[in-house]
């Protein structure tokens, strides 16, 4: 399974009969029923798992995984990431990327100081925010910087091709 990706969690257990609630990271939650195969992990390894139904409940999402069909069979499954394969997620426009193309880019400030590169994003209530692991020679003794992902204002330019973020940001803070 070549690097699949992680659009939601399958949570916890609803009712007897094999039913899991499912926590989707998509934009539109239901989304995640439109990548199936899903891809789930255990043990080290990634299968497929395919379903046999799913619905709304209350104001999430509930769904009934093939072959899982007891309270206990589902116990296995909960908290396990879902994922599909790169293949999956539809492509998108020329200068429009996903959080999981920016992981590994380098960022460099306007001035051309190397931060280091980014290691996640957070989503906070104001902006989305890089998480930016420093040089391991950082000349201000950094480890992590948090970088504020505000276009134009803070965020210069992003070069998915060149792996290349730059960023107005002062590399002491």
């Amino acid at each position: 399974m070549d690097n699949p990706v992680v659009v939601g969690r399958l949570g916890a257990v609803y009712g007897i009969k094999g039913w899991l609630k499912v926590n989707s990271f998509t934009d539109n939650p239901e989304s995640i029923f439109d990548y199936m195969p899903w891809l789930i992990q255990q043990k080290g390894v990634w299968r497929e798992i395919q379903l046999t139904s799913w619905k709304r409940h209350n104001n999430g999402l509930i769904c009934k995984p093939e072959g899982i069909d007891t309270r206990e069979d589902a116990q296995v499954l909960t908290g396990v990431d879902i994922a599909v394969l790169p293949h999956q997620i539809p492509s998108l426009p020329q200068g429009e990327y996903y959080w999981r193309d920016l992981i590994g880019c380098a960022v460099v400030t306007t001035k051309g100081y190397q931060l280091g590169t980014v290691s996640e994003l957070m989503e906070t209530g104001s902006n989305d925010v890089l998480v930016v692991q420093a040089n391991l020679n950082d000349a201000f003794g950094m480890k992590e910087r948090l970088i504020p992902f505000i276009d134009e204002q803070v965020i210069k330019h992003i070069d998915i091709t060149a792996r290349l973020v730059e960023v107005d940001w002062d590399p002491g803070f």
